[in-house]
């Protein structure tokens, strides 16, 4: 493994509500362009992992390091300009602008990443490529989103992740929805590119099924602890 992209070290976190769920994470990495596949059951605290990663909410205690900064210790419009910059999401759903074009969507991280912008350049001609990497048609780029199908709304959702080069991708159960020969054709543009791009992913899932495509698989359990209880 390389550099490590991602370190979680004594990470600990707890929601609190009619029934307390806490999530403990003493040590979990991925190396620099190393894919991992994160095997969790519904409800074993994928989610919360995520969110940890992505700082959308804070550990209790422990330390969460991306490229080398920890997150943890950034204000909350500090994690916010640093997840724009340094982590693509490719969420479940895709969560893409319905109004907006095929370029709004992909664009859309650049507008509150300085940084990752200008890694890009021309940020409308490599977004013409990804979308040309990633088998969407020409002219793509100015149809409206919700005018495409699943398949090619996927596609957005992977090219807004990979924009600019984040080092980082988090992806929420992408395949969920897809059958066999779609899933494995999703991954690999995903992998493509991500490889190009030398972008280490984090996907999780709950599909064993999916773990010979990728470098390593981890199963939530063997590195994460969780406890229920009641308020």
């Amino acid at each position: 493994m390389g550099q490590a992209v991602l370190k979680l070290t004594d990470v600990a976190f707890q929601w609190h509500g009619r029934t307390r769920f806490g999530l403990s994470v003493p040590d979990f990495s991925v190396g620099s362009g190393e894919t991992v596949l994160l095997l969790g059951e519904s409800g074993s605290g994928k989610s919360t992992l995520l969110s940890l990663i992505c700082g959308t909410v804070l550990p209790m205690s422990g330390h969460v390091q991306i490229a080398g900064t920890d997150i943890v210790t950034l204000s909350g419009g500090q994690r916010d300009k640093f997840r724009a910059e340094q982590i693509g999401v490719i969420f479940q759903q895709f969560n893409l602008l319905p109004f907006g074009t095929v370029a709004d969507n992909i664009l859309l991280p650049l507008r509150f990443a300085p940084a990752r912008r200008k890694r890009v350049g021309d940020a409308r001609a490599v977004a013409t490529e990804l979308c040309s990497a990633l088998g969407l048609p020409d002219g793509v780029l100015n149809e409206k989103a919700t005018s495409l199908s699943v398949g090619q709304q996927q596609r957005v959702a992977v090219a807004r992740a990979l924009i600019g080069q984040p080092p980082l991708i988090v992806a929420d159960e992408p395949t969920s929805a897809l059958d066999a020969n779609s899933q494995a054709s999703f991954l690999d543009l995903l992998f493509t590119q991500a490889s190009e791009h030398g972008t280490s992913l984090v996907m999780v899932s709950h599909d064993p099924r999916l773990g010979d495509r990728f470098d390593r698989v981890v199963r939530l359990e063997d590195i994460a602890k969780m406890e229920r209880s009641a308020a």
